[in-house]
């Protein structure tokens, strides 16, 4: 057998990811002819068929699965023997893949970008916003770093710190301003519009409701926090958001704002890594950025 590369690994893994030779070849960088034939060349090398190759899409073989654990825990390795090599070399972080998901990026993001490039003017910063689910696979793949998500994760395979808790407040019509406060097992029946499925706030905000997730609902769904604050302002329900998102979001919608009693409802955010990663420190450091960034 022919050694293997790590550019054929890289190429792997993309496809087992996008099951599409496009689509791999284009996350790549590079020509879907290149691809196929770095694909075809591991296989011959390999013996055996890692993809069934259908008209629209592609998929692991039994084979292939196998050969994707192992591909992935090679390129983890890699991936922290490089930030390993950054690190070392300078004491300080030089290069951050970044991880935020949808409900804090807007709000929080302009002030850390700025603060994190005041402490490393030199940093290669790279923000990916995305829901958690896709945030915990790609920090696992070593495509990312970190990530700043709703804690916790309930993944054993990383670190986390958390940074911040907040409230969630209520989005009525402005007209029910001064209206009472109902009960929150009683918003659905307001028609209580939530983030579309992946969302973590969907499952939060269920969960401080007493929804059953699989109960079958009527509201609508959204798919950002902005959509479903102007759905609000045009009288369709109300809804919940971080209190991070109220200054941003009510600005320009006919909406009001409740607090709920004590105890409200509330997020926790924090920073997770992998425990593998070398750059724990460095991270650290990130993680205290990002609570000055909340804080201001």
């Amino acid at each position: 057998m022919k050694n293997l590369t790590l550019r054929q690994l890289t190429y792997f893994e993309a496809l087992a990811h996008e099951g599409h030779f496009g689509r791999a070849a284009e996350r790549c960088a590079i020509s879907q002819p290149a691809l196929s034939v770095q694909i075809k060349d591991l296989e011959e090398s390999l013996g055996f068929a890692l993809f069934e190759r259908g008209p629209r899409h592609v998929r692991l073989t039994t084979l292939g699965e196998a050969f994707a654990r192992r591909a992935g825990d090679i390129l983890r390795a890699v991936a922290d023997m490089s930030d390993w090599a950054e690190t070392a070399k300078g004491g300080r972080i030089e290069r951050l893949r970044l991880g935020v998901i949808p409900t804090i990026a807007p709000y929080l993001l302009p002030r850390f970008i700025s603060n994190v490039t005041q402490a490393y003017p030199t940093i290669d910063l790279h923000v990916r916003e995305t829901v958690t689910p896709r945030l915990i696979t790609e920090l696992l793949d070593g495509r990312l770093d970190a990530a700043i998500v709703a804690l916790p994760t309930d993944e054993p395979a990383l670190a986390e710190m958390s940074l911040f808790t907040e409230e969630m407040v209520l989005v009525r019509p402005e007209k029910d301003s001064g209206a009472p406060l109902v009960p929150p097992n009683a918003l659905d029946e307001m028609r209580l519009l939530l983030l579309e499925e992946g969302h973590c706030f969907r499952d939060q905000a269920l969960s401080f409701c007493n929804i059953s997730p699989a109960r079958p609902r009527d509201g609508l769904d959204g798919s950002s926090l902005s959509t479903l604050v102007q759905m609000v302002g045009a009288g369709i329900g109300v809804t919940l958001i971080p209190d991070m998102a109220v200054d941003v979001e009510t600005r320009s919608a006919p909406v009001c704002i409740t607090r709920f009693d004590t105890p409200p409802p509330t997020r926790t955010v924090g920073l997770v890594w992998r425990k593998s990663n070398p750059m724990t420190d460095a991270l650290r450091e990130i993680g205290h950025i990002v609570r000055g960034a909340a804080q201001s």
